[in-house]
């Protein structure tokens, strides 16, 4: 009986110890180092980046092992009836009889003008070329991590500026009841104030959504189950992040720091050795190669036969001989005997047959394949330094392009910072004012409209100028921190 319990309260356990562990990683709060890490394990585009890197290995492996010899073995049989050569005779007739003749065979290009070396050499930057292609992808979901973290922090913020809002108007709506109540304002503005509320909730709605948005952004970046709760681990004070000033970041520095360091420019550099290598590679193709062979050959047919004695003989008269007038009788002796099928192993025995020979195979026609080849590695080596050119390009392009976004981003925020504390002052007076009657409701609105419109502003201004910064970082050392 307690046999049959154990397995029941083992499965009991498991289930309990899983829903503790599922409702402690639901409760963590989840940093941008965490979530970074994770990403690194389960992101799928980093997978397929893995995936790439190991077949660019297994690639590099099969071309080094091209070089040792070739070794293959082949067996078959034949069954023969009508009329064919009598293996026993050599004599055609009608004989059925079965054959085999196992082959085993070994060659190896001696010498190729280093189209194998070359073939290897170009594998080996290939497959060092997705080895950077990796750590780029990993730079890149750092930074998109980073991008989608700052997200959820400013849909959380601009949360906060809602919630601010609907509370202030919930008060000031409180406050218009009790003013028209004493009728000291129209019912009017207790209309209006309320028409100001539904907005607002609805504005937080739609914060609140944008929240939900950015956070199953997170999600899909880090391949994380979109059933499972998720949230951040928000900075105390986002204006505490570490930025660098401009200064530190001018575009001519930063885009020298990119060209040395950016995996992009080491992939394109590698690509273009590897191209290289292929040509050589292809143009060794026009040239001779010397091969060497070996061949261990046998064979067995089941109608091979051969004499076997009984070690007795017979002695038998043969005609008679005179001598000096003198006749005798002359006798030929033979040794009994009988034929029987000689065996398989004999035959591979007496068949047995090795060679070893030496061949140059010279290429004069082969329907312009080879250089075709050429003239196609010729083409691809020059494709790749095109891009290497058109990378860098736009790589500097997109420097200075972030440089001025950054610039601009920060004059935008300064004016936010302006323009929010101006609308904080007009949204005072304009409350002392409407609380005395001195103010429509509409001026009122207006004037809490213009401010939390200010605040949301002066937010989005923030994180864009965050991330035009980051942004720069990014170029200049290819990671990026929060």
């Amino acid at each position: 009986m307690k046999l049959r319990i154990l397995p029941k309260i083992l499965l009991l356990a498991s289930i309990l110890i899983t829903s503790m562990s599922t409702v402690s990683h639901a409760q963590e709060k989840w940093t941008f180092e965490q979530c970074v890490q994770y990403a690194l394990e389960h992101n799928l585009t980093l997978k397929q980046s893995v995936l790439d890197k190991r077949m660019a290995e297994l690639t590099l492996k099969q071309s080094r092992l091209s070089q040792i010899p070739t070794l293959n073995a082949s067996i078959g049989g034949t069954f023969n009836n009508g009329r064919n050569i009598n293996p026993n005779t050599n004599v055609a007739e009608s004989v059925s009889f079965f054959s085999t003749s196992p082959n085993l065979g070994a060659s190896i290009e001696l010498f190729n003008w280093f189209r194998v070396r070359n073939t290897i050499a170009a594998n080996r930057y290939e497959a060092e070329a997705t080895y950077k292609l990796l750590e780029k992808a990993k730079n890149d979901i750092a930074f998109n991590i980073a991008n989608a973290f700052l997200q959820i922090i400013l849909a959380n913020e601009t949360i906060k500026v809602n919630q601010s809002q609907v509370k202030q108007t919930q008060a000031q709506l409180d406050n218009t009841k009790k003013l028209v109540a004493a009728g000291s304002v129209s019912e009017a503005n207790q209309a209006d104030i309320e028409a100001q509320l539904a907005r607002d909730s609805s504005s937080l709605v739609t914060s609140k959504n944008n929240y939900i948005i950015a956070v199953l952004q997170m999600k899909a970046i880090l391949n994380f189950d979109f059933e499972t709760p998720f949230d951040v681990q928000l900075p105390a004070d986002i204006k505490n992040v570490p930025l660098l000033s401009l200064d530190q970041v001018a575009p001519e520095m930063v885009f020298s720091s990119a060209l040395a360091n950016q995996p992009q420019t080491e992939v394109d550099k590698l690509r273009i050795k590897s191209a290289q290598k292929t040509l050589k590679a292809a143009r060794a193709t026009l040239l001779p190669s010397l091969f060497l062979s070996a061949n261990l050959n046998t064979a067995y047919n089941n109608q091979t036969t051969h004499r076997v004695f009984t070690g007795t003989s017979s002695k038998l008269p043969i005609g008679l001989v005179d001598i000096n007038n003198q006749t005798y009788q002359t006798y030929t002796i033979t040794e009994d005997s009988y034929q029987d099928k000689t065996s398989i192993g004999t035959q591979f025995d007496n068949n047995f047959g090795q060679n070893i020979g030496a061949s140059i195979r010279i290429p004069i026609l082969n329907g312009w394949q080879a250089r075709g080849q050429v003239e196609n590695a010729k083409l691809q080596l020059e494709n790749r330094k095109l891009t290497y050119d058109i990378n860098t390009q736009q790589l500097r392009q997109d420097v200075y392009t972030a440089y001025a976004n950054a610039e601009a981003a920060l004059d935008k925020y300064k004016s936010a910072l302006r323009i929010e504390e101006s609308s904080a002052k007009a949204y005072d007076f304009a409350t002392k004012r409407f609380d005395v009657g001195l103010l429509s409701s509409i001026e009122y609105i207006t004037a809490q409209t213009n401010l939390f419109q200010a605040q949301t502003d002066r937010l989005y201004a923030l994180y864009d100028y965050i991330f035009k910064v980051k942004l720069l970082e990014f170029y200049r050392d290819q990671k990026i921190t929060l």
